[in-house]
């Protein structure tokens, strides 16, 4: 075959592998173990170019390590349950197992001809009753051991679908899907009792050296550790059974500055209040119209209602300050209470500006005139204090508050505590696709766990979407059970688990898959952590801080071994695959977008329209930028999407994609496929000067090859490989030589064109898989650099430059620098001033 034909050849290894079952991982104490695993996709319908570079990126360590004689477990999965398959049923009929199901097989259609190590008999999505059984199993085992609890909470609760909302599905205030305005609602919901975790989960990031420092900083800043004083301030005033009222606080240091304390509207105290006051009970429901998200509650109006009660200072009891209830203050942080002081806090002080309350500076700047606004310098940054604990010293704002909590622990009131800012994991969703939290609510017995024997508690199949809310709630019989403890008639729970909960622990469950048991001990013990986890920064904090916790979870409840309580070894965040948008407007100037096929020389073809061009746009449906992978794959094979994604640049940055890189790089790899042929049929004699060239050029790629690799830089393996090429077409080695390198290049190119290095393989006589065969290993010797490049300075500046052994006597130098042309030129004739030899590094001749 002369010419490379990828529609041929890549089915054919690929049907091979599966044959040969290259891929299935095997447990093997013999050998060392390699898990490398990307985050698993939501089975949407449709592969992206951002699925072909995160799966080629595992691909190419998977395939690596498997040549260095590693155990490798490369599996594959479904993020299935979820809103999107309600939406589906809803909007198009059906039903959310049918849509999933059905885009689960569309999907690993796509991925299929790509060509990826994936061990797909280990494949499982999470809506399958094996799975989501399993996952009931461990909710049991972790209620049993007090990780689950029950409570009341605030939540975003959608009046119309009926149905809690995640804060990521409240966007401006409304329901995503239903456009609703989102109001606070208390509900029962089951918790994780995460919070538990904070300060493990905050000190363990430190040992996470392979994670990037940025995923580390959002998880540190999210659990958010903070070191304050929790008080109690006196009522006056209150209602009967409400004598104090708990505050905590970070700020210690501005308690002389405080003009009132506030109240979230779901505080204890509020409610007491609203129930027997029309006017506060008007004003809570008010609030609780508004979302429950920081930022939604930081964006809207400050408002907030003087209750009469009043509180004492603690420094002077002569000193009251008024109780508000504030739509600002959230009931799950802190206490659910503060104090408010307006010079130091930019809430406090347009909620003081609004409601005419004393603003009081504490401290203010070293330098220049005091702000007319409040003053909030960093913690870090040294002011002066002006009233309280610290008069007239100068300190940081972090001093101030270690001095504010010594002296009030001193006087007798108030600890000083460290709190976080990571709540407890609500999990209850009020839909039907998803796992079923295993729970009976008995009417002797309480709330009731399901007997294990039981498990699953499986998804009724028969279900409608013709009204909003959960259709578990309306099923005429599922709902209906009787209690596992006492057998009296009984309600099935309705709720059902986030779907973080099912993606908390799928790495876990990908070591034995088939087990009837959620995890199988030396399974996990051999396999587990996973040594390269690879996804998108997106997934940063929620599913890699909840992985985080449950695998602690599963540690605790005898589901994984106490090493795998950091599940993840190692994390790699890639960037996104972009590509131009061809937009023009309309008469009404409102942008118009146009395929990339439409497009011609600037132009609309239909029209003629100049186009502008957007370039490294994010892919999107709606701005019809979104290159199919399917189509590349037609038009020119699996390897060259596979190169080009990992060539272009480094995996961590975005890249855009080309037509026009696209073509480069598939004339790239049948250059490799011409060279590769002439290669086997040439019968050159050897030729030792070239040949040692060639298999000096061929180690020093093998060095470079694996360490970019092992780097994650696998641009730089790409462009060494270009120059390996470029090496192979120009030398004069003889045939063996050049088989010897060719073959060479087969086994470094194979984890990123595994088709066509298989291909080049067993046409240079290569013995059975290319990725099978161990990987190469650079002969130390052969990279020791015998040779040198001297520039030749003539008065200073370049004028050339020879190429002369590292050892070549000085005199013999001079020779050949009094030889070449462009210094015999300046000579003229004469003789230099001067010559200066600095061995292996320059010459210098002066005139």
């Amino acid at each position: 075959m002369s010419r490379y034909a990828p529609s041929e050849t890549e089915p054919k290894w690929q049907a091979a592998w599966d044959e040969a079952g290259v891929f299935t991982a095997k447990r093997d104490p013999a050998r060392e173990k390699y898990y490398v695993l990307e985050m698993f996709p939501y089975p949407s319908g449709r592969i992206h170019m951002g699925h072909v570079r995160n799966y080629t990126m595992g691909d190419v360590v998977a395939r690596y390590k498997m040549s260095c004689g590693f155990s490798v477990l490369h599996p594959m999965g479904w993020d299935a349950f979820g809103m999107p398959a309600e939406n589906a049923a809803m909007e198009k009929g059906g039903h959310p197992k049918e849509w999933t199901y059905g885009n689960i097989a569309d999907m690993k259609a796509q991925m299929r001809p790509l060509g990826f190590s994936l061990d797909w008999t280990r494949e499982f999505a999470t809506c399958d009753p094996e799975y989501y059984g399993q996952q009931q199993a461990m909710f049991i085992d972790m209620l049993d051991a007090g990780l689950v609890y029950r409570k009341n909470a605030v939540v975003n609760w959608d009046p119309v679908d009926m149905t809690v909302l995640a804060n990521e599905q409240v966007i401006d205030g409304r329901g995503w899907r239903s456009g609703a305005l989102v109001e606070r609602k208390e509900l029962t919901q089951w918790f994780f009792k995460i919070s538990d975790y904070a300060g493990e989960l905050l000190e363990a990031l430190d040992g996470l050296k392979d994670w990037p420092e940025k995923v580390r900083l959002m998880q540190a800043n999210w659990i958010g550790q903070s070191r304050g004083l929790q008080f109690a301030f006196d009522l006056v005033g209150a209602p009967e059974g409400f004598d104090t009222l708990e505050v905590y606080t970070t700020r210690p240091d501005t308690l002389m500055g405080a003009s009132f304390a506030g109240i979230s509207p779901d505080h204890p105290l509020a409610k007491a209040l609203e129930a027997a006051n029309p006017e506060i009970a008007a004003f809570v429901a008010d609030c609780r119209k508004g979302g429950t998200t920081e930022e939604a509650i930081e964006t809207a109006e400050k408002l907030g209602l003087d209750t009469g009660i009043r509180v004492k200072h603690p420094l002077d009891p002569n000193w009251e300050l008024p109780v508000y209830i504030a739509n600002f203050i959230l009931m799950d942080y802190g206490t659910g209470a503060i104090f408010g002081c307006p010079a130091h806090d930019a809430r406090d002080f347009e909620f003081a500006t609004k409601y005419a309350l004393p603003i009081t500076p504490v401290f203010e700047p070293l330098e220049g005139d005091y702000p007319a606004a409040e003053f909030v310098p960093l913690k870090s940054e040294k002011v002066r204090y002006v009233k309280g604990f610290a008069g007239g010293e100068v300190q940081t704002g972090e001093e101030g508050v270690a001095a504010a909590i010594t002296e009030c622990e001193s006087r007798g009131f108030g600890q000083g505590v460290t709190k976080y800012r990571l709540r407890d994991w609500g999990l209850s969703r009020q839909r039907y696709w998803g796992c079923p939290i295993p729970v009976v609510h008995c009417a002797a017995c309480g709330v009731v766990p399901e007997r294990k024997e039981n498990l699953p508690v499986r998804l009724p199949d028969d279900v409608s979407f013709d009204k909003p809310g959960n259709p578990l709630d309306r099923h005429p019989t599922w709902r209906d059970c009787t209690c596992p403890s006492c057998g009296a008639p009984a309600k099935r729970e309705t709720d059902t688990m986030d779907t973080f909960v099912d993606s908390s622990w799928y790495y876990a469950r990908f070591t034995s898959p088939r087990a009837e048991t959620p995890t199988v001990a030396e399974e996990v013990d051999y396999w587990m952590n996973v040594d390269q986890y690879i996804g998108g920064i997106e997934h940063a904090i929620l599913h890699l801080l909840y992985s985080r916790f449950f695998a602690r979870a599963m540690a605790k409840t005898g589901h994984l071994p106490p090493k795998a309580v950091e599940p993840f070894n190692a994390l790699f965040t890639q960037g996104m695959v972009t590509h131009e948008i061809y937009m023009t407007r309309d008469a009404n100037g409102r942008p118009v977008y146009h395929l990339p096929e439409d497009i011609e020389d600037g132009k609309v073809k239909a029209t003629g329209e100049t186009v502008e061009i957007i370039p490294s746009a994010k892919m999107s449906k709606s701005k019809k930028n979104v290159v199919d992978p399917m189509n590349i794959i037609a038009d020119f094979g699996a390897d060259t999407a596979r190169w080009f994604v990992m060539s272009d640049s480094p995996p961590e940055r975005d890249v855009e994609w080309t037509a026009a890189g696209a073509e480069a790089a598939n004339k790239h790899l049948a250059r490799v496929w011409r060279i590769a042929t002439e290669i086997a049929e040439a019968d050159a004699p050897a030729n030792p000067a070239e040949d040692d060239a060639l298999i000096k050029a061929a180690h020093k790629a093998i060095d470079e090859v694996t360490r970019s690799i092992d780097g994650f830089a696998f641009n730089k393996a790409v462009a060494k490989l270009y120059e390996l090429t470029n090496t192979l077409s120009k030398s004069k080695a003889g045939a063996e030589a050049k088989r010897v390198a060719m073959k060479l290049m087969a086994q470094l190119m194979g984890p990123m064109v595994p088709h066509l290095a298989e291909d080049v393989w067993r046409l240079l006589g290569g013995e059975g898989f290319v990725v099978q065969a161990p990987w190469p290993k650079a002969d130390p010797a052969l990279l020791v650099e015998d040779t040198v490049m001297l520039p030749i300075q003539i008065n200073g500046k370049k004028r050339g430059e020879i190429t002369v052994p590292k050892d070549m006597p000085k005199d013999e130098v001079e020779k050949l620098v009094l030889a070449d042309e462009a210094v015999v030129k300046a000579l003229a004739g004469g003789q230099p001033k001067k010559l200066i030899v600095v061995p292996g590094r320059i010459v210098n001749v002066v005139i």
